[in-house]
């Protein structure tokens, strides 16, 4: 009878996760090479091939996407029983401050991990303005939060720079309109910089919507009855990204920022944050591009 190793199946599992196996060996805290020689440890075992190596990136076979759910069920009950049985496991609570733009995608993925390593800490996330979250962070009521800003201020580390562009509704034609009508939340930050860059190149525009609330304007928006701004690959399904070909003025770029990590005292909110750190770390690299066949990375 053979016997599968769960830290061959947890490496297997981290991999499909990650996307690759520099990420998985960064998040479980092993070498490149400990990694590779688990995963060829496993096939071997089993006798048939896991990964598709064969393109840019790695990508599980067929037979690999089938064992990925057994293996995490696996490795799902090695951890219950360890916690159950154990009596070492991290209690309390850390409340996390994200921006309402930048919650998805990353953040539920990381408070799924997050859970996944400590799971009697209650996660507290708070979604609001980066105003009011930077307020509250300085007050000690928030352990880590995320900001967009135009810049990355000293006391922050800054995750990454992305473009914030101009939102519609799909196929809409509200962009095309003048005066065009401008749809945001009155303490929104890209507010402002829209406005600021409308003026700048001539354009007159009115406010399409009075509201402090994104689901408002959202709905505005994907009624056509106005366009918005946000950070490229934040907007929702039902909205997407204008392309003016040049009509409408550039809008720059945007630093998310995480501010708390560097005074972490704690093995919860350091997690948390390496858990952040690596969410939003730039994934399609020539080596380590995001697996196919529906594999999530």
């Amino acid at each position: 009878m053979r016997n599968l190793d769960v830290t061959t199946l947890r490496s297997f599992v981290a991999v499909a996760d990650m996307g690759g196996v520099t990420k998985a060996a960064g998040f479980l805290h092993l070498t490149q090479s400990a990694v590779s020689m688990q995963l060829k440890r496993l096939e071997e075992l089993i006798g048939v091939a896991l990964l598709d190596r064969s393109g840019r990136g790695i990508a599980l076979t067929p037979a690999g996407e089938q064992m990925l759910g057994y293996a995490r069920r696996m490795v799902t009950l090695n951890d219950e029983i360890m916690r159950r049985l154990s009596h070492d496991e991290f209690e309390g609570s850390v409340t996390l401050g994200v921006p309402h733009d930048i919650v998805y995608p990353t953040i539920p993925r990381v408070m799924q991990q997050f859970s996944a390593a400590f799971p009697r800490v209650k996660v507290n996330l708070c979604s609001s303005f980066t105003v009011e979250l930077k307020q509250q962070f300085e007050k000690g009521e928030i352990d880590l939060i995320l900001t967009t800003e135009r810049n990355t201020p000293e006391n922050s580390e800054g995750l990454c720079t992305l473009p914030l562009v101009w939102i519609g509704a799909p196929g809409g034609a509200s962009w095309r309109r003048r005066p065009i009508p401008f749809a945001s939340g009155r303490q929104c930050l890209f507010r402002p910089t829209a406005i600021g860059q409308l003026d700048k190149a001539g354009i007159e525009w009115e406010s399409s919507v009075e509201t402090e609330s994104d689901r408002t304007v959202e709905a505005t928006i994907a009624a056509d009855l106005g366009v918005g701004a946000m950070i490229q690959g934040t907007e929702p399904r039902h909205l997407e990204v204008i392309e003016h070909g040049g009509v409408l003025p550039e809008l720059g770029e945007q630093h998310i920022n995480m501010y708390g990590a560097e005074q972490a005292k704690g093995d919860m909110v350091a997690h948390l944050a390496e858990l952040i750190r690596k969410s939003f770390q730039p994934v399609h690299t020539p080596l380590e591009s995001p697996p196919r066949l529906g594999v999530v990375g």
